[in-house]
């Protein structure tokens, strides 16, 4: 049982969208404890997302790359939490690197999901059942239960905006009376969710055409993807690939009327900071990541050899993505309606 004198730390997950997605299990033992100090280990790179949730008190930040055990680092910082008396950790990747902080912070309850023979390390260890489970939000919700309990509806993500910062990119992009259109043509995972570069680059240059201001979004290491689209689309199209923090570019979302994109964590961004997502899927499944928002348009053609969720194309053909013509991403996005007057308008 819950109660107002919950003092819980999560271990996160490892990349953004799965991040974004924690705040459904955030926003649940919330409800189960409105009181509750809720503090999240993870990587350095996700403080300006667990920022913009209500429901996080603070980011402890882990010194470590992704991947590498460490175990001096994660034991100095398990030491360090001791004295939060933590009466509760949930640890939401399976891996058992993520379980030693919990383990070394003497957290006297750690729940997690069986996996690389965390005994020991967990003391409430949870089967996963993958049929019972079938979508990675559901996952993460279940270790805030019991075991037996019936899960609810996802509490969607919501992460808050910075005024100051939505007046600045508005004036930089002089859209403060035209639509914004964002595109996110990148996915971490692999080529086999990417939506090819040229049907971004036809797309920009429609909703150019028709008077938009199109943002291109996404990492320093997609800054070359973004220059092909802009340098094909003419005018109004903006790269902003690695010219934005990670909390800018959940304000630059914040006003766009809809977002263009891959089955990436960008994606997710878009749908907590309230842009209607226009979200393609190739190899990947919405049954299993949707964006978490009632705004959203899902574009996925369930051919026989999809979803495959491989990196690459194992057949050569990707037809699953090839097959969806800029023409209907078009449609899709002309058909999405318009955002209610912004404040940042009046």
């Amino acid at each position: 049982m819950s109660s107002e004198d919950d003092r819980i730390l999560i271990a996160g997950p490892a990349w953004v969208g799965d991040m974004v997605m924690a705040q459904s299990l955030f926003k649940l033992l919330r409800t189960q404890s409105p009181r509750a100090v809720i503090d999240v280990v993870a990587p350095a790179w996700s403080e300006p997302i667990l920022d913009r949730m209500a429901e996080v008190r603070r980011t402890v930040t882990l010194p470590v790359g992704h991947g590498e055990l460490k175990l001096g680092e994660r034991y100095r910082v398990g030491r360090s939490l001791r004295a939060e008396r933590y009466t509760h950790a949930i640890v939401m990747p399976r891996s058992l690197k993520a379980a030693l902080v919990p383990f070394f912070a003497n957290i006297p309850r750690r729940t997690g999901f069986r996996g690389e023979m965390r005994y020991g390390l967990l003391n409430d260890v949870r089967r996963l059942d993958k049929r019972r489970f079938d979508q990675t939000v559901k996952r993460f919700m279940a270790l805030g239960l019991p075991p037996d309990a019936e899960l609810p509806d996802p509490p969607y993500p919501e992460l808050a905006t910075d005024a100051g910062n939505r007046a600045r990119f508005a004036a930089q992009l002089g859209a403060e009376s035209k639509d914004i259109i964002a595109l996110m043509p990148g996915a971490a995972y692999g080529p086999a969710k990417c939506w090819p570069l040229e049907y971004f680059g036809e797309l920009a240059a429609t909703l150019a055409a028709d008077g938009a201001v199109v943002v291109i979004l996404g990492s320093k290491g997609e800054h070359e993807v973004g220059e092909c689209i802009r340098a094909t689309s003419g005018e109004g199209v903006f790269n902003l690939c690695g010219e934005t923090r990670l909390e800018e570019t959940v304000d630059i979302l914040s006003l766009a009327r809809a977002a263009v994109t891959n089955d990436s964590g960008l994606m997710h961004v878009a749908a907590a900071a309230g842009t209607h997502v226009v979200a393609i899927y190739g190899s990947s499944s919405p049954d299993f990541t949707p964006p978490l928002t009632d705004s959203k348009t899902i574009i996925s053609l369930g051919l026989e050899c999809s979803p495959c969720f491989e990196r690459e194309c194992p057949l050569g053909h990707l037809r699953c993505l090839r097959d969806i013509t800029p023409d209907r991403v078009s449609a899709d996005v002309r058909s999405v309606p318009g955002r209610a007057r912004d404040p940042l308008w009046s």
